[in-house]
């Protein structure tokens, strides 16, 4: 398959994996609280609506943590077996991995850092009911930094050597 044509499949496969992912952690924990309310298609984007006046501050911010939560754990997985996943002989499922463990290991830790001020708060307004904001994002900060050494120590070399010669 052309290299090309890999990537877009793969990116493509990687946004898809990260909503199933970080919105399929939100419905579980609202299913689980008894406060699901419905699943909004925004545009491109998903989210999962609450009955947020039957919530606790406690409920609220672990609904807006389980999504960040779920996609690191991914994210953490898809580093410890990326031998296993570079193994499969088929390309366009490698490029899979590389791209979601990419989304999965940097998307919420740069958008709890930096990014929820410009686009109304979403998560961190929740988790802000638990925890200061700034806390959070030295954290996400913190988190970040970690999961792009793995990127570039890990990740990185592996997925390259598993490509040469594609």
């Amino acid at each position: 398959m052309n290299k090309k044509y890999r990537q877009y499949i793969g990116l493509a496969v990687a946004v898809l994996m990260y909503y199933i992912i970080h919105e399929g952690a939100h419905l579980f924990v609202a299913l689980v609280q008894g406060v699901f309310k419905q699943i909004n298609f925004i545009g491109l984007g998903v989210q999962i609506d609450v009955f947020h006046e039957q919530m606790t501050d406690r409920q609220m911010a672990i609904f807006c943590l389980a999504g960040a939560v779920a996609t690191l754990i991914v994210g953490w997985l898809m580093v410890l077996f990326v031998r296993q996943i570079c193994a499969i002989k088929a390309d366009v499922i490698r490029a899979c991995g590389w791209y979601t463990s990419l989304t999965m290991l940097m998307l919420d830790p740069i958008y709890l850092s930096v990014f929820y001020r410009w686009v109304g708060g979403g998560d961190m307004n929740g988790i802000a009911l638990l925890f200061p904001e700034w806390i959070v994002s030295i954290i996400a900060i913190i988190v970040g930094c970690v999961n792009a050494l793995l990127i570039w120590k890990v990740l990185y070399p592996t997925y390259t050597k598993s490509f040469r010669g594609c």
